[in-house]
């Protein structure tokens, strides 16, 4: 059984979540969202001209084992905000709607949403990106 200090999946997730004020884990990438709740939340995020980081948790599966164990939120797309978890798709959506992602964001001057905007799928091969 592994400490959980020595535990690099772990400390790479908690580095990276320290080192990005906005991280989206994901399935897939913003320009090839594997997921519709992951393509809505990259819409928003992409919307608000937020910039963000994303990781795709798709190439290893212990990536989404750790994040859910350290975050105690089981499903993805995850999104915090300096080094908090805001939640999911669902809750980013509602906060996107009210005002709210705006706010946390730091983006006070972006008007809340009646809807959210809707997602492009497109077909490209998956990669990691760094939107900050």
């Amino acid at each position: 059984m592994t400490d959980e200090s020595t535990n690099p999946m772990r400390e790479a997730i908690e580095t990276a979540i320290s080192e990005n004020p906005v991280i989206l884990f994901m399935k897939g990438t913003p320009n090839q969202p594997a997921c519709g709740f992951s393509a809505r939340t990259v819409a928003i995020l992409q919307s608000l001209g937020a910039p963000f980081a994303a990781v795709d948790i798709l190439p290893d599966p212990r990536i989404r084992q750790e994040l859910s164990t350290l975050s105690n939120w089981p499903t993805i797309p995850q999104l915090f905000v300096n080094g908090e978890l805001v939640g999911g798709c669902d809750i980013v959506t509602e906060m996107y709607q009210s005002g709210e992602l705006q706010h946390a964001l730091g983006l006070e001057n972006a008007p809340a949403a009646e809807t959210e905007p809707e997602p492009e799928l497109a077909q490209r091969p998956l990669s990691i990106e760094n939107r900050l």
